[in-house]
Formats: structure tokens, sequence, C-alpha cells
């Protein structure tokens, strides 16, 4: 189970933490974007601020209240600006899947490696032995980032996306170790 005392969770340039009301427009613009539609594979088809709204106010809570869903936003450290969003589901007692997308404007800073970081070791500091990763066969700007994150090649097969779509996905995993000191940043503080 993920472990929300563990976060924010932060590297100094960027920080994982809990979906956040402020977070409601620029999370809606970023799944309106090309990229993210055709690779995010979103559980929802469209997204407004209000139900991001909504969904930071029920659904984040509540999933990470159980331990089995963690709805994080990727926030620059400096102005807490959302990045993108970073998603661990399917949380087991050894693993969890991680999912992954960038606002296009925030594309290119090392922000997607940086977060996946991030979420191995709030993973292992959680106590989970592993990461699995899915990805389209032709999104080869996600496998390059989960490779240069640790994370290893494991099969291509048919199956489905969290919108339940049938395709041929990559599947990858990352071992995790446990985390060598507290990952939890004091300088980082929550938005009101």
């Amino acid at each position: 189970m993920i472990d929300p005392a563990l976060l924010p969770v932060s590297d100094h340039l960027r920080a994982l933490r809990a979906l956040a009301p402020v977070d409601a427009v620029r999370y809606a613009e970023g799944t309106r974007d090309p990229l993210v539609r055709q690779f995010g594979h979103l559980p929802e088809s469209e997204y407004t601020p209000e139900s991001v709204d909504r969904l930071a106010r029920t659904v984040v809570p509540s999933g990470l209240a159980r331990g089995d869903l963690a709805v994080l936003s990727i926030v620059d450290v400096t102005d807490d600006t959302f990045l993108g969003s970073l998603v661990l589901f399917d949380v087991t007692a050894t693993e969890a899947e991680v999912g992954f997308w960038l606002h296009p404007e925030s594309r290119r800073g090392g922000h997607a490696t940086g977060a996946l970081e991030l979420a191995a070791q709030l993973a292992a500091g959680s106590g989970l032995d592993a990461l699995t990763a899915r990805t389209l066969t032709g999104n080869v700007a996600s496998q390059r980032n989960l490779e240069r994150s640790g994370f290893q090649f494991v099969e291509q097969v048919e199956d489905r996306t969290p919108a339940q779509e049938l395709v041929p996905l990559l599947h990858y995993r990352r071992p995790l170790t446990a985390p060598r000191s507290r990952i939890r940043d004091p300088e980082y503080r929550d938005p009101e």
C-alpha cells in the first residue's frame, strides 16, 4: 500500500504531491493536448476544471487513505506550478503500476524521469518491491523515460489500458530497493 504520510516527495526541482483543486485548470488543459489524448489513456474521455476539482476533493483523498490509488501532481518546487500527473494504481502488497503525462509546456525539462524516480522512492518507502508500467508501442518518449528511470522491458502483449481499450502494449518493470533516508522534503509545503 502507498503510505500517504511520505507525501510530498521532492528532488529539490520538482515534487510529487496529491492532486489538489489548485491544479484543476492546468490539469484539464493538459488532458486536451493531442499527445496526452493519444498516449495517456485516461479513464475519462474529457476533463474540465470542475471535474478535476471534484476528483481532487473526493477520489484522491479516499484512494490515498486506502493506500491503493495515488493520483499525484508533478509540481515545480519553486512556485508549485502543475507540470503533469503521475498515478500509482493497481497497488498490491508488493507492487504498483505507474502512469504519467506532462503538460505540453512542461516537456523536455527532465520532469518525467525525475517524477518516475520520486515515484520509485515513494513506492520503496511504502514497502513495495516493484513498479510496473505499460505504454503503447508507438510512444517512444514514454519508453525512453521508463528506460532512463531504471524500468526494464518485460514483454509486448495485447492488453487493456486504464481507458479499457484493447491495444498492443509494452510492459515494463522496475525492482525497488529501500530508500537510504527519509524522502519527505521538509522544505516543500503543500498548497493551502
